[in-house]
């Protein structure tokens, strides 16, 4: 470790400090482009639940919305309009970490209309306007980890366009996800696509799998259930990543990499601590290893670069340990199959919530907006 911030250290630790939050203000102002510049920032993700937080809170969309009201644009015009705006200023931001880092790291994150989380055919449309629209090589297009996600996954990959694969929580499902990169690059490379320019991550989340888990445990109340509390969400991303070894070191990946095509990187999401009782860095520091993107909200990037104690490599050789509190939650009757189904269905529900809140907030701007012009 050659540098002093435990950002940095992280960094030389091969783990890809992304800040998980984006709005107007923050590029506007500047304070994205000093979080690259002090702490190690090297991306950008963004959800539904960001974008209804940065479009209804304040006055920075005021005149952007009225513009396009201005024009006649429709409510789903105007939130297009908005969000890949933003996505492709920060691009442009980032653009020479792109080009300093070959495209692994500058990356800007836009997620397809959650509303379409069930709907192969309309997520892979989408995934295509975003991407045009957008208009930059360091954006990824972020598509949820559902069943129904899977083969629209396969089939932007399949365009040669990268993507961000979000909302995975269970290790089964993230088997599928890589089948379905690894099928997409296939198709790729039939279609005469560049492998070495399309990139990929895929989006695991960690805290929630806690939250859930602990208040399960708290039912139970027994010292075996308390003595566990807090290690569901870091021993499931760390067999995550024992899967993405396993998996990318087959002969079938071998394949793809011979031809310029590179493995697609789990990414940790979901890094803030909900539990006041744990370390407020107990997702980043844990969960460290060469190669992986660590997603964080800025109050959780603040606390890394403050006090974070980074010891390099913090998942290599804990598999055993991890599976064991996976088993031992079973042995007490809490379902991971259940949990993390359950979590996958709040999530969505969560971002359509979101969705829908953002879509009724713009609308009444709109309303106004056009109230407010003036008569020609």
């Amino acid at each position: 470790m050659t540098q002093s911030t435990p950002t940095a250290q992280l960094s030389d630790a091969g783990v890809s400090i992304w800040l998980d939050d984006l709005s107007r203000e923050r590029l506007s102002s500047g304070s994205l482009q000093k979080l690259i510049d002090e702490k190690n920032v090297v991306g950008v993700t963004t959800n539904p639940s960001i974008f209804q937080a940065a479009i209804t809170s304040g006055t920075d969309y005021d005149a952007k919305i009225a513009e396009l009201a201005a024009r006649g644009s429709s409510l789903d015009e105007t939130i297009f309009e908005i969000t890949t705006t933003d996505v492709a200023d920060a691009c442009d931001l980032f653009a020479p970490v792109a080009a300093a880092t070959k495209g692994v790291d500058g990356r800007v994150s836009i997620e397809v209309d959650p509303r379409l989380a069930w709907d192969t055919d309309g997520t892979i449309a989408e995934a295509k306007q975003l991407y045009k629209k957008v208009g930059k090589d360091n954006v990824l297009i972020k598509i949820p980890a559902t069943l129904e996600g899977l083969p629209a996954i396969t089939a932007t990959l399949a365009e040669g366009i990268s993507v961000n694969v979000t909302l995975i929580f269970s290790l089964e499902r993230y088997r599928a996800v890589i089948e379905a990169f690894q099928s997409g690059l296939k198709l790729a490379m039939e279609n005469g696509h560049d492998l070495s320019k399309i990139h990929s991550v895929a989006s695991f989340f960690v805290s929630r799998v806690d939250t859930e888990i602990d208040k399960r445990l708290d039912a139970i109340s027994t010292d075996a259930a308390k003595a566990l509390k807090g290690k569901a969400g870091v021993a499931n991303a760390r067999l995550a990543y024992q899967v993405y070894e396993e998996l990318f070191s087959t002969k079938r990946w071998a394949v793809l990499a011979e031809t310029g095509a590179l493995p697609q990187r789990p990414l940790w999401a979901s890094t803030g601590v909900k539990d006041p009782a744990y370390p407020d860095t107990l997702y980043v520091t844990g969960l460290a290893a060469a190669g992986v993107v660590n997603t964080m909200p800025e109050k959780t990037l603040d606390a890394t670069f403050d006090h974070g104690v980074v010891t390099g490599d913090t998942i290599t050789g804990t598999y055993e340990e991890a599976a064991g509190v996976l088993t031992a939650l079973e042995g007490l009757g809490i379902s991971y199959t259940e949990v993390v189904a359950l979590l996958e269905s709040e999530g969505l529900d969560k971002f359509v919530a979101s969705w829908k809140e953002l879509l009724a907030d713009v609308e009444g701007a709109l309303v106004t907006a056009r109230e407010r012009a003036p008569i020609r």
